[in-house]
């Protein structure tokens, strides 16, 4: 029985130790002006272009599910992870290092990289009229960053059933999964993405037929068949620039750009969710969906970290020290 218990204890540890390992704070005594300088920096880059800010949080989505939350997506190198296929489209690396050698001129080899990528990512969202919330600090850069190793991320092309399993595999639930997503609504995609579905789904040379008409229309007047693949097309139609619950509307009501945004409503435990969300009380909903987007993102952003004396303080975070 005390042999039971000795596991169980061990287990109990094991849960509680990553959430430990980091903390909000981390860097009050040994660089105070950190998580100000990342603010400021993140603000005056999205004065210029608010749609930085749905770059900065895929950036730090992109980097904690390949090797967890480590830095590793702003490596560069020709076989580094950010040159792999699904990642070939990430923006936002130009804050990042803008933030890290302003930290470095501070306090040189205290702040990770890793670390300023999920402050950024907290503070795009606030900026973008969403919630704020206390960051845990505390990860170290990883040491790896390989393209090859970039495979698994959630693919706009995923059924719900791939979308769970790959949320599952970094310790995320289906309640996390579809409030994770509801990050598009300050998401951008390009035309050669979402073209298959309005003019040549699953190759029958018709359009999906989950898509509403009327938005159908609207997507082929803005994609034309044989047009400029790289225009961009906002994933929320409404209010492309605003952290809303209009996402959640959009794709119960057919007008999910993504396919695998759109999949969401096929499935009974997501389709739950996504109508929470979307309710028609909007202060609530968005009160509700504000409250856990925070903490889908504080758990998210802790997968797989590095702290304690694995991994290390990149001097620049686009190459290993």
């Amino acid at each position: 029985m005390e042999g039971l218990w000795l596991v169980v204890l061990v287990i109990f540890e094991m849960a509680l130790s990553v959430q430990s390992q980091l903390k909000t704070g981390f860097y009050s005594t040994s660089c105070l002006r950190a998580e100000a300088i990342v603010r400021s920096t993140v603000e005056s880059y999205f004065r210029k272009d608010p749609t930085i800010a749905a770059g900065l949080l895929r950036l730090h989505f992109h980097d904690c599910f390949v090797q967890g939350c480590d830095g590793s997506v702003l490596i560069a190198g020709s076989s580094a992870e950010r040159n792999a296929l699904p990642n070939l489209g990430l923006r936002g690396f130009e804050v990042i290092d803008d933030a890290k050698s302003q930290i470095e001129a501070f306090c040189p080899g205290v702040v990770s990289c890793a670390d300023i990528l999920a402050l950024a990512a907290r503070d795009a969202v606030d900026l973008s009229d969403g919630p704020s919330w206390s960051v845990p600090t505390g990860r170290r850069d990883g040491r790896v960053s390989l393209s090859s190793q970039a495979s698994n991320l959630p693919s706009p092309l995923d059924s719900v059933a791939a979308q769970k399993q790959k949320f599952s595999d970094k310790g995320l639930d289906d309640h996390d999964l579809v409030t994770l997503v509801g990050a598009h609504t300050i998401g951008q995609t390009h035309c050669q993405i979402i073209r298959y579905r309005l003019y040549n789904f699953t190759a029958t040379g018709n359009a999906d037929p989950t898509i509403n008409q009327s938005f159908l229309s609207q997507l082929q007047a803005l994609c034309p068949k044989n047009g400029d693949g790289t225009k961009p097309i906002p994933l929320d139609k409404d209010s492309q620039t605003d952290f809303d619950t209009s996402f959640f509307k959009n794709v119960r009501d057919g007008n999910g750009v993504l396919e695998s945004d759109q999949r969401l409503w096929d499935d009974a435990a997501t389709r739950d969710v996504v109508k929470k969300y979307a309710g028609t009380i909007r202060g609530l909903f968005g009160l509700r969906f504000d409250t856990e987007f925070r903490q889908a993102m504080v758990k998210m952003s802790s997968i797989e970290v590095k702290t304690g004396t694995d991994g290390e303080i990149r001097k620049v975070c686009s190459k290993f020290n």
